[in-house]
């Protein structure tokens, strides 16, 4: 039977501080780039291998692919499509066991070659590493020595994405999941690892070790849940001291009524007081207001963090953004309370005015953050201004965090437009990159099934619905779908 934890002691959240300081210190060092970052050369290189593959030149694709990894190693997007593809070739072949031992032959050397640099030289020993799996993507050996080579170079984030491609082969697998549910903890993805020590108990219902990481894993992601690891997308990115973070995390998880609430606000003018340039204080400051409910003091903080930076933070700016579409949801609750439909018409329509405008300022002073051209892109959707949609979704999707939802619009764009042909394309290139059939893929490959409808392909749709079906009977109305489709058989 599967493991499940009612709930999470304080005294394991904090066991495991000093996991959590390791894992956030662990994923600082990582420094992915971005499309938008690496050499234009190097860009048209990629773009042409990616459209190399959705020709199905696959060959072709993947030597482009290890060109651009070769020259811009910390380019994951480009080493996950190659690696996706790798993976694609590799399962077609309908690998087994001897399959396997047959590539652990054929590259010992290389391995044995790549091994004796992993000290001295990890970029070289990365570079065997993918050697390796160049001759056989899902050979357990070969994923083990490349999650150490990623590891030695500094790349831990590498490790798991290739894992998790791999997975998918490996649902079994008692060591993998082990593996790459370290690899989780140590790249501050304690939701991942608990996922993997979770099938690892389903397997060992008795093996204690897996149910203390479990536990572990799951004090962790409760500790992230509270927003205490936001390092990339907050204030994280500029805090100094992660003891101080944490220390402040607590005090603020600790609250347990106004009066709590107040003494907090009260430590941190002082200490704002105390260090007026320390903007771990003004923004804790302003988060305890938002809890309070008190947005316009929050809002206030904001504008003197701003003001003591002395310069715009797009952060901070979003931050703001996002407490004031929140006075506009505490507006529309109050008028829905009291039953007034006029005002709640009137506080929803300005609260859309509102995110709009919000949209088009946030891009205009910062053209070049491909976040803002998302948000930008969603709003002309709801507009149904699909012409300036697509311009801004087209820019978004170079965004690796944005691309494949970007390109999943771009589909609904083209597709309110009648060109169902280019939608379907995007949706292609989205669910390419998808492993996994989670809410992303299962929105992309849905809107594939109704596309391939309204082309008159009614059996690939119901191929399509049959891939969600099979996950999750609950969505939309894919169950009414399937059976109609067998009705009609």
């Amino acid at each position: 039977m599967p493991f499940a934890i009612d709930g999470v002691l304080l005294s394991n959240l904090l066991s495991t501080e000093y996991h959590l300081v390791v894992a956030l210190v662990k994923e600082c060092d990582m420094e992915e780039l971005t499309l938008d970052q690496i050499p234009r050369k190097t860009r048209d290189l990629y773009e042409k291998a990616m459209a190399a593959l959705e020709r199905g030149n696959t060959g072709y694709a993947l030597d482009m692919l290890k060109q651009v990894i070769t020259v811009e190693p910390r380019f994951l997007l480009a080493r996950k499509n190659l690696r996706i593809a790798q993976v694609k070739l590799a399962v077609a072949a309908k690998p087994n066991a001897m399959t396997h031992q047959l590539s652990s032959l054929k590259g010992a050397f290389t391995l044995m070659a790549a091994q004796g640099k992993l000290k001295k030289d990890p970029k070289a020993a990365l570079d065997g590493a993918e050697k390796l799996l160049a001759m056989d993507p899902l050979n357990l050996s070969f994923l083990k020595f490349f999650a150490q080579a990623a590891e030695a170079a500094e790349m831990t984030e590498l490790a798991v994405q290739t894992l998790e491609i791999a997975r998918p082969y490996y649902t079994r697998n008692v060591d993998f999941l082990r593996l790459l549910a370290k690899l989780y903890i140590d790249t501050n993805q304690p939701g991942g690892a608990k996922d993997c020590y979770a099938a690892v108990v389903e397997l060992r219902p008795n093996d204690q070790q897996a149910i203390k990481n479990l536990k572990d894993a799951a004090a962790l992601d409760t500790m992230k849940a509270g927003n205490w690891t936001d390092m990339k997308s907050d204030f994280r990115s500029k805090l100094k001291d992660q003891k101080e973070a944490i220390r402040l995390e607590q005090q603020a998880k600790s609250v347990k009524g106004e009066s709590d609430i107040d003494a907090l606000i009260e430590d941190r003018l002082r200490d704002i007081q105390r260090e007026p340039q320390n903007m771990n204080f003004r923004r804790a400051l302003a988060d305890l207001y938002v809890r309070a409910e008190r947005f316009d003091e929050a809002l206030q903080a904001l504008a003197d963090a701003t003001e003591a930076a002395g310069r715009s933070d797009p952060q901070i700016e979003r931050t703001v953004s996002q407490i004031k579409a929140r006075q506009f949801d505490n507006a529309i609750a109050a008028a829905k309370a009291a039953n007034d439909e006029a005002a709640v018409a009137a506080q929803e329509a300005a609260k859309a005015q509102f995110l709009y405008d919000d949209a088009v300022e946030m891009v205009k002073r910062y053209p070049n953050d491909l976040q803002f051209r998302y948000e930008l892109g969603y709003q002309y959707y709801l507009r149904d201004q699909f012409n300036e949609a697509i311009e801004e979704f087209q820019l978004a999707q170079r965004n690796p965090q944005r691309r494949t939802r970007a390109l999943y619009y771009l589909a609904l764009c083209f597709t309110a437009k009648g060109q169902y042909d280019i939608a379907f394309e995007q949706l292609q290139k989205a669910a390419s990159e998808l492993t996994l059939m989670d809410d992303t893929k299962k929105d992309v490959v849905y809107e594939m099934g109704v596309l391939a409808e309204k082309m008159g392909r009614a059996q690939e749709a119901t191929g399509y619905f049959k891939e969600i079906y099979a996950v999750d009977i609950k969505y939309r109305d894919i169950a009414q779908r399937i059976e109609a489709a067998y009705q009609k058989k």
